[in-house]
């Protein structure tokens, strides 16, 4: 019903347009009591789905990627639609309104998005605000930098998100694979990447051991267009610094093989949806086998389709998640990924 009615109209609006009221919608009407509805349509409760990854005990293996649910303010609504875990941000110390619009682009005729955002959130405190309330799902938070931030300050910003949302998320993602904040990506080079996520670790461990709890899992998001070495390199990075795992991939700023029209092609931003659904595998097929399978991937890019998602996960992903692809066919894809985990 979704691709064959809901999808065409709302194709026909500016898709940033188009996702404000779709979070409203989802706000609204799970406001009225339709959440009950939600659960029976989209949720698959079976103990078989539970899987134990870096500690954390999650429903299901499938996540909402970062980027939908920026500022913390429809985490549990989303866990309405059968999602495992979501992934809040990518937040910022200080709020920031992103890059200029227009800054999102549907390229349909390859199920694909194109987005140039620049990590539009309103800062990491207004997000704890939110996050006070009761979660029904597990929650990854995140972090990133904010564009003012030089890259030799950055792990400034890092710290401030990391204790800011230390008490209110289950585990973190530091990102540094956005391609649409400028200069970002080069924090993925060995040195300073090695440098942040040390830092990271040393604040995680004051915690843990201050205060007599638990560390909360780090994760890193990569982007799909390292190179081997680099790929390789980030194996070495996770053994020395001790972190908990890889989210594979990020969005791509590679355009080969589309078959939109050119205009659309030449738009800045980081690509995501059907078209990175080979790279992000071949990354993490690389990633599992290179390291013999030494940390946790959660797979991203390109699942479409419950087949999509199994591919990730034979591929060497222990867990999953969606975006474009939730985007694209609709919130009953989750539920049809799950059966099909079941059935294999």
């Amino acid at each position: 019903m979704y691709k064959f009615i809901f999808r065409p109209i709302l194709f026909l609006f500016d898709p940033e347009w188009v996702h404000h009221i779709s979070f409203s919608s989802i706000q609204f009407f799970s406001k009225l009591g339709f959440s009950s509805l939600f659960r029976f349509l989209f949720v698959l409760e079976d103990k078989r789905l539970e899987k134990e990854v870096f500690g954390l005990k999650f429903k299901n293996p499938v996540g909402l990627a970062a980027g939908f649910d920026k500022n913390a303010l429809l985490y549990n609504e989303l866990s309405d639609f059968g999602f495992g875990f979501v992934e809040i941000g990518t937040l910022t110390p200080k709020p920031q309104a992103g890059n200029p619009k227009k800054r999102l682009y549907r390229l349909k005729a390859d199920n694909a998005i194109v987005n140039r955002m620049g990590f539009n959130n309103l800062g990491v405190f207004d997000a704890v605000e939110h996050l006070k309330k009761k979660h029904k799902v597990l929650i990854g938070g995140n972090i990133g930098k904010n564009k003012v931030t030089p890259n030799k300050e950055a792990v400034k910003d890092y710290l401030i998100c990391f204790d800011a949302l230390f008490d209110h998320v289950d585990y973190f993602v530091v990102n540094v694979s956005s391609p649409n904040t400028p200069g970002l990506r080069e924090l993925q080079d060995k040195e300073p990447l090695t440098a942040l996520l040390n830092e990271l670790q040393l604040e995680n461990n004051k915690y843990s051991q201050k205060r007599n709890i638990k560390r909360k899992p780090i994760l890193l998001k990569i982007a799909p267009d390292l190179t081997d070495d680099q790929l390789l390199d980030i194996i070495e990075i996770i053994a020395t610094t001790k972190i908990d795992g890889i989210i594979a991939t990020n969005t791509t700023i590679e355009r080969k093989n589309l078959k939109s029209h050119a205009i659309l092609l030449e738009e800045a931003g980081g690509l995501s949806g059907q078209p990175l659904k080979d790279r992000s595998t071949e990354v993490i097929r690389f990633l599992a086998e290179k390291s013999n399978k030494s940390f946790p991937i959660i797979g991203v890019g390109g699942i479409h389709s419950a087949e999509d998602a199994l591919e990730k996960l034979e591929a060497g992903a222990d867990l999953i998640q969606l975006w474009t692809g939730f985007v694209y066919e609709g919130p009953g894809l989750v539920k049809k990924i799950n059966k099909a985990i079941l059935n294999t």
